[in-house]
């Protein structure tokens, strides 16, 4: 991967977050001023064209904006994001909501999931290694304009029909870190390019599993990691009531 500049970062920042907000292509005329960039419309434009090249950013068809790529995207992700803390009054209310399910397993991954869909806005799952699946929020992807395709649509809502799919799906994940994201064609599924996956695996002793959050590649990631992180936490330690 190419070595960017402080201005450079300073700009793909800039951009993704625009695009996470936005969902639109984003240009250079409002950047300057919006993010209070230390460079002028013509020389972030310069530099546009120079991340475009190096592969962070790429030009859609239908614009002159810019949108990050896969690659750009896990750039920020990995170096330029901050992780918002979860509010400890979210986590109280999260943590009451699964406690009182404590000693049924399959009650507790529904009650996972509805708490993790209503927290994040998302399509939320929960997957025992045993292959129960629970799941809420598939009726919120459809807030997001990546959805709107059909096709893209379809190959979501196939996952839910198909655990094996899902356990491939998180086992491309190999590394020790507590939460993993896979971005659109890292996940090799077809028509899964404007999707992305936040999951952590959880383990109380006698049951284990993970617990993930599925939306548009753009998801606001700095809220979104800590809340799925907090989750599988707070899932394993529950889990030692059974």
């Amino acid at each position: 991967m190419a070595e960017l500049s402080k201005r450079q970062t300073e700009i793909l920042k800039a951009i993704t977050e625009e695009y996470i907000e936005s969902a639109s292509p984003v240009g250079s005329g409002s950047l300057v001023e919006k993010y209070k960039l230390s460079c002028s419309p013509a020389t972030v434009r310069n530099e546009m064209v120079r991340l475009t090249e190096q592969g962070f950013l790429q030009k859609p068809h239908t614009s002159a904006g810019r949108i990050p790529t896969p690659m750009g995207l896990r750039y920020y992700i990995s170096n330029l994001m901050k992780e918002q803390d979860v509010p400890v009054l979210q986590e109280v209310a999260i943590r009451q909501r699964l406690w009182q399910e404590r000693f049924e397993f399959e009650k507790l991954l529904h009650q996972a999931a509805l708490a993790l869909a209503d927290v994040t806005s998302q399509l939320a799952l929960a997957l025992s290694s045993e292959g129960h699946l629970a799941y809420a929020g598939a009726v919120k992807i459809l807030e997001y304009p990546e959805f709107y395709d059909i096709e893209v649509t379809r190959t979501v809502l196939n996952l839910l029909d198909h655990h094996d799919l899902l356990q491939e799906l998180f086992a491309k994940a190999v590394s020790d870190a507590d939460v993993h994201i896979l971005l659109g064609e890292e996940t090799e599924l077809e028509n899964f390019r404007p999707c992305g996956v936040v999951f952590s695996r959880f383990d109380s002793g006698k049951h284990s599993g993970t617990i993930s959050v599925l939306g548009p590649s753009r998801m606001k990631f700095d809220k979104i990691v800590p809340v799925v992180r907090y989750f599988g936490k707070l899932l394993g330690e529950v889990g030692k009531e059974w």
